[in-house]
């Protein structure tokens, strides 16, 4: 069959959630027995997010492949580290997204002025049309091709307008333009804000996003209107009227509880139906794909009691830095009937008020170091994992989160009192946590880390092993810094054991605390792998821990 292309745009504001539009667009199509596959194209100049502030971008999320881009023939970089929103895609749809389907302004330029340096465009002045378009659209046309799927979606992040979006914008316009009639369709997600001193909902914002969206070109096929109610009959007629759509082609993405209920939602709505339609797939869902689905909705609806886990971390100002965490905690906790309410600390604010700690951690039923880089915070994140060690709370360290409760464990269990990271103090007579010896040797910041999927081999009798049931998996890594196996003896002799390594031994993936305790650190990053109604191992049994702990103080 014919690939189908359908093209997501934003209007209005960034952050209105269209990389979940386009995963529940995918999750309905992928209900009507259809093979998906998704493609974000992000406007910025970097390369890939690999180097990005979480606070500014959000999380990086990382592939279970590695991607040799090679924009001309002589230069190679490597690639694992992608946007966010494909993590919301793999939980979507369930699939192992490639790192070449994230398509960023940085890769395309890149492309387009190394190949002229090579001497590809000779006699010819090199212009954003045709060049940078063509680009934008080869590598499109490339991901259909490797792929092979039956409906591509191409999200265009950002919001119409950007002046960075506008190559790609055009793009799509001349996508459309070369592609049969019947093949592509365009839906543009925009913010309807209700004005609580009116009590209205406003739909100017999304008549004057598409009128920007005409300007180039494009014409949406269905709108999706973005709010905090549904949207009523006579708004979605206005948004008709105004922005050239027919009634039946605006639909609403409302608030919900969980996000995974929004393909049921548009399902609901038509919008399976109205897509089909236009693109000659399908019409109806197949009956057992969406029960399944509205069994893994139901999990996430009918918990029957609460959890709570605190976070301190470095990136809490905003929620999207720890999104695949958030949604492998979500994860587990409807796996086993809980819900999970997640409590963020500033680390910093351990360092400036070192009471707290207690005061704050010892209301939560768990404690989630989380990953990060970089000095600030550093010694805040230590003390939590401190007050873990020595209440014996249950606890889990993710990447960076791992490698501070090593060195609390050296510093206020071993008697190292100034075992560090050399990633913080260079100088630390404790190396605890130290450079891989292969990144010694790295000169580039971009793709250089230890990235994508690595085995794990794991120690029988663990903590790790009892989660798995596997003495070998597979999870994905992005760091520079291990724990430094030059201390693993001394820590073994106080209480803490490496519970996996590399199959060569070389390098720690996790730590665990000898005996009842549950604490664990984890090199790796599980929550990559994390799936609505098939949770992380790791995340299942931390929350089983709590579970246990609670219960047992409630006796």
């Amino acid at each position: 069959m014919q690939t189908r292309y359908v093209f997501v745009t934003g209007g209005v504001v960034s952050g209105l959630g269209k990389g979940v539009v386009a995963a529940s667009i995918g999750k309905i199509f992928q209900m009507r027995g259809l093979r998906v596959d998704v493609i974000k194209a992000d406007p910025y100049l970097n390369v890939d997010p690999g180097t990005l502030n979480p606070v500014e971008h959000g999380e990086v999320f990382v592939c279970e492949d590695v991607w040799e881009f090679e924009p001309a023939p002589g230069y190679r970089f490597t690639i694992a580290e992608i946007d966010q929103d494909f993590g919301t895609y793999e939980r979507f749809l369930d699939v192992n997204m490639h790192p070449s389907n994230n398509i960023t302004s940085g890769q395309v330029y890149l492309s387009v002025i190394l190949r002229e340096r090579a001497g590809t465009y000779l006699g010819r002045t090199i212009q954003v049309i045709p060049h940078i378009t063509d680009e934008i659209k080869r590598r499109i046309r490339s991901v259909a091709e490797r792929s092979k799927p039956d409906v591509l979606i191409v999200e265009i992040g950002g919001t119409v307008g950007d002046i960075e979006a506008m190559p790609f914008l055009e793009a799509v316009r001349q996508f459309r333009l070369e592609q049969p009639p019947g093949t592509t369709a365009l839906v543009h997600v925009t913010l309807v804000p209700f004005l609580s001193t009116l009590g209205q909902l406003k739909t100017k914002p999304t008549q004057h996003s598409v009128k920007e969206l005409q300007s180039m070109g494009l014409q949406p096929d269905v709108i999706i209107g973005r709010s905090d109610r549904p949207l009523p009959e006579d708004v979605r007629r206005k948004i008709s009227l105004y922005c050239n759509v027919p009634p039946e082609a605006v639909f609403s993405d409302p608030d919900l509880e969980t996000v995974y209920e929004l393909p049921l939602v548009l399902e609901r709505q038509g919008l399976g139906t109205y897509l089909s339609k236009l693109l000659n797939l399908p019409l109806e869902p197949d009956p057992d794909r969406k029960a399944e689905w509205e069994r893994t909705v139901d999990a996430f609806l009918n918990t029957r009691e609460e959890v709570v886990i605190a976070m301190p971390g470095k990136y809490t100002m905003i929620q999207d830095s720890y999104i695949s965490i958030n949604e492998a905690l979500n994860h587990a906790g409807a796996s086993l009937g809980v819900r999970v309410r997640r409590v963020y600390i500033e680390a910093e604010d351990f360092e400036r008020e070192p009471s707290r700690v207690e005061e704050l951690l010892g209301q939560a039923d768990g404690i989630l170091l989380t990953p990060g880089f970089g000095a600030r915070g550093v010694e805040g994140m230590i003390h939590a994992a401190r007050y873990a060690l020595q209440s014996g709370k249950p606890f889990l360290g993710i990447c960076f989160g791992a490698q501070l409760l090593f060195v609390a464990f050296m510093r206020y269990v071993a008697g190292l009192e100034k075992a560090h990271s050399t990633e913080i103090d260079p100088e630390t007579p404790h190396p605890v946590v130290d450079l891989l010896p292969e990144q010694r040797k790295a000169v580039l910041k971009g793709g250089t880390m230890r990235l994508g999927a690595h085995p794990v081999k794991i120690k029988a009798g663990t903590k790790l092993h009892a989660a798995y049931g596997s003495e070998l998996v597979y999870e994905r890594f992005r760091h520079r810094y291990h724990i430094n196996p030059d201390y693993l003896k001394l820590a073994e002799e106080k209480g803490m054991i490496a519970s996996s390594t590399d199959p060569s031994g070389r390098i720690i993936n996790s730590i665990e605390v000898v005996g009842q305790s549950w604490i664990v650190g984890v090199q790796f990053h599980p929550e990559f792998k994390s799936r609505p109604g098939r949770p992380s191992p790791v995340y299942r049994a931390f929350l089983e821990a709590i579970l246990r702990e609670s219960r047992r103080n409630r006796s």
